[in-house]
């Protein structure tokens, strides 16, 4: 099994319920054991501005899934829930992105592990903090990358039940 980081947002419709819709599809997949989840996260959002505000949450997984299998798993969910890819950063009503993945590196434009941009966005480094304030991303410690960051709000929601 290898060891995976995914990053999970909505800023359409019922945005816990598609997060949590899409969390429950992830952890039902037999080669897909979810191990941690973060807390859930409301962030302003980045590059396309006019829009509303995003929910995230970053999930730890052990796999079996080799990672080319793992993204084409999370476009599944992103069609079962019927994202549409309009706007570059633009709303969805689903986003399931591979952020880092065991042992595998890759910058090939359909799959690029680590996540490109992610140690700039507080929406993908919070959650991550708080569930692997260990994890190394480009050999890099992740405290390290906390202290640079600098940008959009990020405030930790708490759902009640």
């Amino acid at each position: 099994m290898s060891k995976a980081y995914l990053g999970l947002g909505s800023n359409i419709g019922d945005s816990k319920e598609n997060i949590d819709r899409a969390v429950d599809m992830l952890g039902s997949h037999e080669n897909i054991e979810l191990l941690k989840m973060s807390s859930y996260y409301e962030t302003e959002p980045v590059g396309y501005k006019e829009q509303d505000w995003f929910l995230n949450v970053v999930l730890e997984i052990d796999t079996t899934l080799n990672p080319h299998s793992l993204l084409e798993f999370c476009r599944e969910i992103e069609e079962k829930l019927k994202r549409k890819r309009i706007i570059r950063w633009g709303p969805r009503i689903i986003d399931v992105d591979i952020l880092l993945y065991e042992g595998f590196k890759s910058e090939e434009e359909k799959l690029t592990i680590p996540h490109p941009r992610m140690t700039e966005r507080a929406f993908v480094m919070v959650p991550l903090y708080e569930i692997a304030p260990r994890v190394k991303i480009n050999n890099k410690d992740i405290s390290q990358v906390m202290k640079s960051l600098a940008g959009e709000e990020i405030r930790k929601i708490n759902y009640e039940g």
